[in-house]
């Protein structure tokens, strides 16, 4: 273990992340009434040029109206490349109210980005007087993101979470793909003439929690563009998990409840892991520095790993 220690993320349950255009005000009570940990108000890629300034008003009201109960509330604001960008935010600060907890920036290509916003929401924050301190979640969707990822990770005591989002990744890395995660058709090997197919998107998402863990910022897995293809969803979603991520976006309601099933630590892996716990205490307690589990050697390392899915089944649970 290195003398510095990784620090732990912010504790909330963040499985899935509901994203709905600020230009459809009809989808914002059925958001707030689904089952998703984080709810993203998009002024972003969903909405068209024209109604940018109509779709931030929208979410400035909703923020305030609409009862979004225990959901971590999210604004996707515009990139940084765009003349609207600054305006989502200041307009989004001074006129909404304090239940916003969170921006969303997209597109993030360097610390220096994350800097620009922090910067102005510190500004914003403070000539409204608000009390309630915004947390940032950055999208990395450019080579430019992936190759500067440990320092984004690294520039904000703000920035609570990062996101893959693969569409644009796969655009700037010019990737031969019109697929939005997933498996790809063209991404084989062969073994005896048959067709293996592997991960294209695995080398980005080990990047980003690697860089995540390192600095105490949440992994998570982006959109799986066929929402007709539940077990495609599935297996993107498993391996995420199992790679460390700690959830999916949703861009349709019925990915909800796939993100939720895959992200929540079945009730089988929950009861293995404190059995891991109480095997090692006895262990402990009789001196030793490893047991036998089930035919399989547990040690330290394995208490580590058990502790990971209980407390996240705790703070699923509340």
């Amino acid at each position: 273990m290195s003398f510095r220690v990784q620090p732990a993320p912010v504790a909330r349950p963040n499985r899935c992340q509901l994203f709905g255009p600020g230009s459809n005000v009809k989808l914002f009570e059925k958001m707030a009434a689904s089952a998703a940990d984080v709810v993203n108000l998009d002024l972003e890629d969903s909405v068209a040029p024209a109604d940018k300034a109509t779709a931030r008003a929208n979410v400035i009201t909703a923020i305030s109206d609409v009862d979004w109960g225990t959901k971590h509330l999210s604004v996707r604001i515009n990139g940084l490349d765009t003349p609207y960008w600054y305006r989502d935010v200041i307009d989004v600060l001074e006129q909404a109210g304090e239940r916003l907890d969170q921006i969303m920036i997209p597109k993030v290509g360097c610390a220096a980005d994350v800097y620009a916003v922090d910067a102005l929401v510190t500004a914003a924050e403070a000539a409204a007087g608000r009390s309630k301190r915004i947390g940032l979640e950055v999208i990395i969707e450019t080579a430019a993101g992936i190759a500067h990822v440990e320092e984004i990770a690294a520039s904000s005591p703000r920035l609570q979470a990062m996101s893959l989002g693969a569409a644009d990744f796969a655009a700037s890395m010019g990737m031969q793909t019109t697929g939005i995660g997933g498996t790809q058709e063209d991404y084989y090997m062969l073994h005896d003439g048959a067709k293996h197919w592997s991960d294209p998107w695995h080398w980005a998402q080990t990047a980003i929690v690697a860089a995540c863990r390192t600095h105490g910022v949440l992994p998570v897995d982006g959109p799986f563009g066929d929402f007709s293809d539940d077990e495609g969803f599935r297996a993107q979603a498993r391996r995420s998990a199992t790679l460390g991520m700690v959830g999916k976006w949703a861009i349709h309601p019925k990915q909800i409840a796939l993100a939720n099933e895959v992200f929540t630590p079945s009730e089988a892996a929950v009861t293995e892991a404190r059995e891991i716990l109480a095997a090692m205490a006895e262990a402990d307690a009789s001196g030793a520095g490893a047991t036998v589990y089930k035919g399989r050697l547990v040690d330290l390392a394995s208490i580590r790993q058990a502790e990971v899915i209980v407390m996240q089944a705790e703070m699923i649970g509340g």
